[in-house]
């Protein structure tokens, strides 16, 4: 990968975490409505895999989707508005942090069903495949929405009819509340061998390892071999949600773990690499600049974004 590539990774996995960063603050002064999933750590898995796909591709995310909705191209200002129940959302306000979605760039949207985005992924990879122009469809789920039937059926209908679809596990190591190893047996993609799909365990914090995984997968679906199940293993720095604390009465991990993963940082380790590969750290220090300038508009026009009309309550409704 050169060095223009790999900074183009930096940015988007840089602009993931900012605006994460600042959402978390703006749970603490009350302004949120609802509940929020934040990102942080897992910045690696979405760019990597993101940076590969066009607007004509089709992604599913979760509930923990303001990362995929980044890194697929997202506006960062809609998707604020949104989260904040601004108007100018993306969703008009009404979808709130869980539901971001954006059909001009290909995301069919945020999740709040656990393993909610998988079928309807295998429903894009069966309109991709049809229309015939090498598109491909792409779904994010946790390990716990691994332990989803659905995810066994999607794969199964994807090998036997092989469609373009690319099942992405964010192994974050726990499911809500309940470490990974209490409610899930076996490897995760491990379990793509008996349908005879391909699969792939990639270190989710090395963005490009993740971007050269995913690389071979979609590539594999394009030309008609196929689904490919990626476990990406990672960790998320924040609570299951973030306020999580005001009503859990034990911990159920240590700063110590997380302290082990923060120093497995995936930006850090760009930065690293973009410094190795010969970037100058002016233009570095340019891209950090660029990022917080967005990030500081984004919020700032969002926060003085109007509410919705209460006319417009039973709009763009189905019945």
């Amino acid at each position: 990968m050169n060095s223009e590539e790999l900074l183009y990774l930096y940015r988007r996995m840089l602009l993931i975490r900012r605006m994460e960063e600042q959402l978390g603050e703006v749970v603490k002064t009350g302004e949120l409505p609802g509940p929020v999933h934040l990102y942080i750590g897992q910045e690696a898995v979405a760019v990597g895999v993101c940076a590969l796909l066009s607007d004509a591709d089709w992604i599913a995310s979760t509930h923990r989707g303001h990362g995929h909705f980044l890194a697929k191209g997202g506006d960062p200002r809609a998707m604020v508005a949104e989260i904040l129940g601004r108007a100018t959302g993306i969703c008009h306000g009404k979808g709130g942090s869980m539901h971001v979605a954006d059909f001009s760039r290909g995301i069919l949207g945020a999740n709040g069903i656990v393993g909610g985005g998988v079928g309807l992924a295998v429903g894009a990879a069966l309109a991709a495949q049809l229309d015939g122009k090498r598109r491909v469809s792409v779904v994010f789920f946790g390990d716990g929405g691994a332990n989803q039937g659905v995810v066994m059926e999607a794969i199964n209908l994807a090998v036997l009819w092989k469609l373009p679809l690319l099942l992405v596990c964010e192994n974050n190591g726990f499911s809500e509340f309940s470490s990974t190893q209490s409610v899930t047996s076996g490897e995760i993609a491990a379990r793509a061998q008996p349908y005879g799909a391909h699969s792939a365990v990639v270190d989710g914090n090395d963005v490009q390892l993740v971007y050269v995984a995913a690389q071979d997968a979609l590539e594999r679906a394009r030309s008609g071999a196929g689904p490919t199940l990626i476990e990406a293993r990672t960790y998320r720095w924040r609570g299951h949600v973030e306020t999580e604390k005001s009503f859990l009465s034990s911990a159920y991990r240590t700063d110590e773990e997380i302290a082990l993963w923060v120093e497995r940082d995936p930006i850090a380790r760009a930065h690293a690499q973009l410094l190795e590969s010969g970037v100058p750290s002016e233009r570095v220090t340019s891209v950090q600049k660029e990022i917080e300038e967005i990030v500081e508009r984004s919020y700032a026009q969002a926060m003085g974004d109007p509410l919705p009309a209460e006319s417009t309550a039973f709009e763009d409704m189905l019945a």
